[in-house]
């Protein structure tokens, strides 16, 4: 199984890494935003509930 990027806004090891946390640790989109944003990715919660 392969995953189509074309077209996304952000780097493709971002959008992994939030997954990954997303799913290994069940944390609320908030808090996903908040790490994000640590590591130097700005993006909006609603973003990721989208």
């Amino acid at each position: 199984m392969t995953i189509d990027f074309k077209g996304i806004h952000y780097p493709k090891g971002a959008i992994l890494y939030a997954v990954y946390l997303y799913v290994r640790f069940g944390v609320s989109y908030r808090d996903l935003e908040e790490i994000m944003h640590e590591r130097g990715v700005d993006v909006d919660h609603a973003t990721l509930n989208g």
